[in-house]
């Protein structure tokens, strides 16, 4: 018996034309390919270009002189020297965030240790000042949002200053902003000043900032009150006053701190203060690259494990990351003497200190 295999598979030959199409399509494909990795930019370039994307900074349209003024409803009725601080710090929210947390983990230092302690961190003096007032910390860390479209004013549009005026003189013609023991009410002129009855001793004020001049102001969006500094109703209520005696021997400490409301500016040290803070561009001075005045271009992402604290939390109606960078710098030039602005960059007060909390 014959046994006749096959192979398992045949393979018929090519014909003639289909060898030269095959030939073609492998010289064709090389070009086509080499075009398309050309035409492609690498992944790293694609990534650095996402992320100088995601880290430019916010650039938010000018406010109106009404959104002006219910952006700083909440802080117009404070003295002076407290307004001047939260301006100033308004332009460091991310070192608002690490000092409040800071604060809120360190319950047991006061006074003297308390002073000591913040002095040895790298914040800018502005928040510094504010470790003073827990409840003005805190209500700038849970109204991130607020806080930031704050900065962003005081650094763009000078007009923020006028506008604590207009709310100075609706709550007084409201008849809610007047002197007690706890504080002075003075008119200068067109200014309306505010300082502690006690030099050493300041009642921060609480009430309603929607409520408090006279007609209803629209609620700022996500503003969410803090207990400590809001009461419901129309009138101003003083709770248990701060010593800020214990701090006058730091360079940015209470006394440090005022107005020149002629000139529309932030007063420390009896100079203009000056934020070297990169979280919001000057608009006015961009062109110039005027970083050194006010502010800068955003430079870093906030938050991240890199620069030790986590990003912001949120609290019911809030918005966290309202800006895109921060900058953990920032000083207004410092001389050895103290006192604090009323009007016109005029000080009161004198003795020296040591110039603690600054970063040349």
């Amino acid at each position: 018996m014959k046994l006749h295999s096959e192979p398992a598979s045949l393979e018929k030959p090519a014909a003639p034309g289909e060898s030269i199409v095959k030939s073609l399509k492998q010289t064709l494909a090389l070009p086509i390919i080499l075009s398309l990795i050309l035409a492609t930019p690498p992944l790293g370039f694609a990534y650095q270009t996402d992320e100088s994307a995601a880290s430019a900074p916010i650039q938010p349209a000018r406010q109106t002189p009404e959104q002006l003024q219910q952006l700083v409803a909440p802080i117009a009725l404070y003295p002076d020297a407290l307004v001047a601080q939260i301006l100033a710090a308004s332009t460091y929210p991310a070192e608002v965030v690490e000092a409040d947390r800071w604060i809120q983990q360190h319950p047991e230092l006061t006074g003297q240790q308390l002073g000591e302690e913040v002095d040895k961190q790298d914040w800018d003096p502005s928040v510094k000042a504010l470790t003073q007032f827990p409840s003005v910390l805190a209500n700038m860390d849970k109204n991130l949002s607020w806080t930031s479209s704050l900065g962003d004013a005081y650094v763009n549009q000078q007009q923020v200053m006028d506008a604590v005026q207009v709310m100075r003189q609706r709550a007084q013609q409201a008849g809610n902003l007047k002197s007690t023991p706890q504080q002075q009410v003075m008119t200068q002129g067109q200014t309306i000043v505010i300082e502690p009855a006690n030099s050493d001793e300041v009642y921060v004020p609480a009430y309603d900032p929607w409520l408090v001049y006279g007609s209803p102001l629209p609620v700022w969006p996500g503003w969410y009150p803090v207990p400590g500094i809001f009461i419901g109703g129309p009138a101003i209520v003083f709770g248990v006053g701060f010593g800020v005696g214990y701090f006058g021997g730091f360079g940015w400490g209470w006394h440090h701190w005022g107005f020149d409301w002629r000139n529309r500016t932030v007063i420390y040290n009896h100079n203009t203060y000056i934020s070297h803070s990169r979280t919001f561009i000057n608009r006015n001075n961009f062109a110039h690259r005027a970083g050194d005045f006010h502010g800068g271009p955003a430079t870093r992402e906030f938050g991240g494990a890199e620069h030790g604290f986590p990003a912001p939390h949120s609290q019911p109606g809030t918005h966290s990351g309202a800006f895109s960078g921060f900058d953990h710098g920032g000083i207004a030039r410092s001389n050895s003497f103290r006192g604090h602005s009323s009007f016109g960059g005029g000080f009161h007060g004198g003795g020296g200190f040591h110039g603690g909390g600054g970063r040349r």
